[in-house]
């Protein structure tokens, strides 16, 4: 996965953490470490910006709606 798949990161979050994180309400820096942090995930580190987090954190609110 990479920081492009943003629907794709959603949907793993909402697998993984969907009883446990609210998308509302994480912080960037946590989002990150999450998305850092998922198995299939194998992208540079440093290619993220604010962007693709508004992205997948959009992507990850819809889902949980």
């Amino acid at each position: 996965m990479k920081w492009t798949d943003t629907q794709r990161i959603a949907e793993e979050l909402f697998d993984l953490h969907g009883d446990s994180i609210d998308p509302k309400t994480v912080r960037f820096t946590q989002l990150r470490d999450l998305i850092l942090a998922l198995p299939d995930f194998d992208d540079d580190p440093a290619r993220c910006g604010e962007r693709i987090l508004e992205a997948v954190q959009q992507a990850w609110i819809e889902e949980a709606e």
